[in-house]
């Protein structure tokens, strides 16, 4: 347990570093503005590009899949069901907060506990999940909302991170030799991301003026934090795969919601004070949570052996 805190630890300074330079107006709003556009735009798709081109994409990565998808299915199901009976902006900010995922601190928490393998399966599990996260959850919310998902569609068409994951694999797949600069310049622009983008989680959380059910905000914690470690675990039970697999598949389980959540809210007219909220709430949890979900995928796979 101490080992993994102590890997994390880190990863926590430095989101709560990035709270307090925003909080203390050291930085100005503008260059949070820009630090964030910076990461969505290019850092994050050269990493992905650099990582997904270059990675072994056969194997056993149908059992990987088997578990992020295991607990992201089992998480949204929890946060639509839940979510019955509530008005459909309350519940669709429900539904993102069980099911959805900050993806930049998943990466940074892979790397720090498990290494350049850690990192490289983080980054598979995001081509993996991001895709099918994003279509499966504004197709919902379109449905719970109304209107709004032709629109939304159209972006995920034009998403970056979408498109560097689409461009890495087509690189992979098609064996196409490493082209050294593109690939370099790829690479050292990957490497930049991890810090700046954990600068930014800590620069978004918001600890005043929050404001949203606490029923609807612990629904949420039960479907991220309970149901979708569960069920990865679950998954894992039934399979013979690589323990790495199966930790690095928890970390996505109990990642907390992305910051993404909050722009998908009020751009589709959910409730984006409540999804401030669960987002704020969860990365705290997080800090503590996910060290106990790692510690207890570690005693399920000694129970395997």
């Amino acid at each position: 347990m101490l080992t993994i805190f102590l890997a994390i630890a880190p990863v926590i300074a430095i989101i709560m570093m990035g709270y307090s330079l925003r909080r203390g107006n050291i930085l100005s709003i503008e260059i949070w503005n820009f630090n964030d556009s910076l990461v969505y735009w290019i850092l994050m798709p050269a990493l992905f590009f650099a990582k997904i081109s270059a990675a072994d994409l056969g194997g056993d990565l149908g059992d990987y899949a088997f578990l992020l998808y295991a607990g992201f299915f089992a998480a949204i199901f929890c946060g639509w069901l839940l979510g019955r009976g509530i008005q459909a902006p309350q519940a669709s900010s429900l539904m993102q907060g069980s099911a959805r995922f900050n993806t930049f601190i998943g990466l940074a928490i892979a790397e720090a506990v498990y290494g350049t393998k850690g990192l490289q399966l983080a980054v598979l599990g995001s081509a993996l999940l991001v895709p099918v996260v994003n279509v499966t959850v504004v197709s919902l919310m379109a449905r719970q909302l109304g209107g709004g998902g032709k629109s939304i569609l159209i972006e995920l068409v034009k998403n970056p991170l979408i498109l560097s994951i689409c461009a890495g694999v087509l690189f992979n797949l098609t064996e196409l030799n490493e082209v050294a600069v593109l690939h370099e310049v790829a690479r050292i622009l990957g490497n930049a991301a991890l810090p700046i983008m954990l600068l930014c989680v800590g620069a978004n959380l918001k600890l005043r003026g929050l404001s949203g059910s606490r029923k609807i905000i612990g629904f949420s914690i039960i479907g991220k934090f309970l149901i979708n470690p569960i069920a990865v675990i679950f998954a894992a039970l039934v399979l013979n795969t690589d323990p790495l697999f199966i930790q690095v598949a928890l970390i996505f389980a109990a990642l907390p919601t992305g910051v993404a959540s909050y722009t998908l809210a009020r751009e589709m007219q959910g409730d984006a004070p409540l999804m401030a909220a669960i987002i704020t709430m969860q990365t705290l949890l997080s800090f503590i949570i996910l060290p106990l979900t790692l510690l207890l995928g570690q005693v399920v796979f000694s129970w395997i052996e």
